[in-house]
């Protein structure tokens, strides 16, 4: 007998974590793999901000808070954004969830009703389309290029949004391409977004931090259609703390009231130990906070590395990305090409064409023990994603196992 439902038969595994699954797997089996497969910062949380998890073990924050989260860190919250976005929200207008993926599926099923038109382009993160698609929703995609820097254009979503149009799912700084949209881009959207009131944005700001052009422009700052934007934050990529598990939401207070009543019938209020430590790290500043500023320098001369990697490997066509912690290079001209029959690749998967991107993550996971993401997962099969959350060590010989297995295709 089938108990599952089909909402979560018809729900697709996530790719990201499906091949760092796969990666620890052959590490286990005594595989030196090297995983540019996931999105973590391979940094530890900084010790003011551990030291504030630690009090609040001391003080005893070891019961139920406040479903939307402890007033103090709303308020926190509310300062952050406008010292650092320019946005003003009141606490009832912020809801901390357990991490940023939450604060996302929150606001698409508060708002998305089965029916409505979701508009996201491509590429985008993994889980936007099938948090969507768990709301009802039809998806409406919108493909960007390389020769754009993977950026949406004005015309496009003007072309996109219909009568039936809900909502658009945003990133900037990007996952999976490491664009990020400049002040006067966000400005031309913004304009779309007034002529078209019915319309909301889930902005995904989870990567502000780690930017490398100057200061974090956000969709919200544009008065006018500041209510029709749902801005999405947390703590995991700028300070390091993934494992914590907090995000949050600015919003309307209608909008921001309809999560705290959904999060109030799944998780509750999330990690009191989280939320305070979370409480610290929203007094530092992204422009002189040296934990941060360490972290994003790091970074910069990590993407730099590997850009001069990656281009000298053939096949691979890429851009400089301008945040975040990842590559997407275009690798779909190495399609149709053969690997060795005695592969590892060929062997495991009884072929050895390299078909699409999913074949091309394969062969470089078995053949150069090197794990990336295909781009499928990212609705955009021409590429892979490489992200460089790790040492320069392990990217100079990422790179190096890569470059020799694709110059192994004939």
């Amino acid at each position: 007998m089938d108990y599952i439902s089909t909402r979560v038969a018809t729900m697709a595994e996530s790719e990201t974590l499906a091949m760092t699954r796969i990666a620890r797997e052959l590490k286990e089996a005594g595989k030196d793999v090297i995983s540019l497969s996931i999105g973590e910062p391979d940094f530890n949380t900084p010790e003011e901000i551990k030291a504030f998890g630690k009090l609040a073990i001391d003080e005893n924050y070891s019961h139920y808070s406040p479903v939307p989260g402890y007033l103090d860190l709303r308020k926190a919250i509310c300062k952050k954004f406008e010292r650092d976005n320019g946005l003003r929200y009141t606490p009832e207008q912020i809801v901390v969830s357990t991490g940023a993926k939450q604060s996302i599926f929150q606001v698409v099923m508060a708002t998305v009703n089965p029916g409505d038109e979701v508009i996201i382009p491509t590429p985008y993160w993994v889980s936007y389309p099938e948090i969507a698609k768990f709301a009802g929703a039809k998806i409406i995609r919108i493909t960007t290029q390389l020769e754009d820097d993977f950026k949406v254009t004005p015309q496009q979503l003007r072309d996109a949004i219909t009568p039936k149009t809900k909502m658009i799912m945003f990133s900037s700084p990007s996952n999976p391409t490491g664009m990020l949209y400049t002040k006067e881009e966000l400005e031309g959207i913004a304009e779309v977004l007034r002529e078209n009131p019915h319309v909301l944005v889930m902005a995904d700001e989870i990567y502000e931090h780690i930017n490398f052009m100057g200061k974090h422009q956000s969709l919200a700052q544009f008065e006018y259609i500041k209510d029709q934007v749902l801005t999405i934050n947390g703590v995991a990529k700028g300070f390091a703390m993934t494992g914590w598990r907090i995000g949050f939401i600015g919003a309307t207070k209608e909008i921001a009231n309809a999560c705290q009543k959904l999060q109030g019938q799944i998780t509750s209020g999330t990690c009191s130990i989280a939320q305070r430590a979370t409480l610290k790290a929203m007094e530092s500043s992204p422009e002189i906070d040296a934990d941060i500023v360490r972290m994003r320098e790091i970074f910069k001369q990590r993407r730099d590395l590997m850009f001069g990697l990656l281009k000298e490997i053939k096949g691979f066509e890429t851009r400089l990305p301008q945040g975040a912690f990842y590559f997407f290079p275009v690798v779909s001209s190495l399609y149709g090409k053969n690997a060795p029959a005695d592969s590892l690749y060929a062997k495991t998967y009884n072929r050895t064409v390299i078909n699409d991107s999913t074949d091309m993550s394969m062969y470089l996971l078995y053949d150069a023990n090197v794990a990336t993401v295909q781009g499928v997962a990212f609705g955009d099969d021409n590429c892979i994603r490489l992200s460089y959350a790790a040492d320069e060590k392990s990217l100079v010989e990422a790179c190096r196992r890569v470059k020799e297995a694709v110059e192994g295709l004939v």
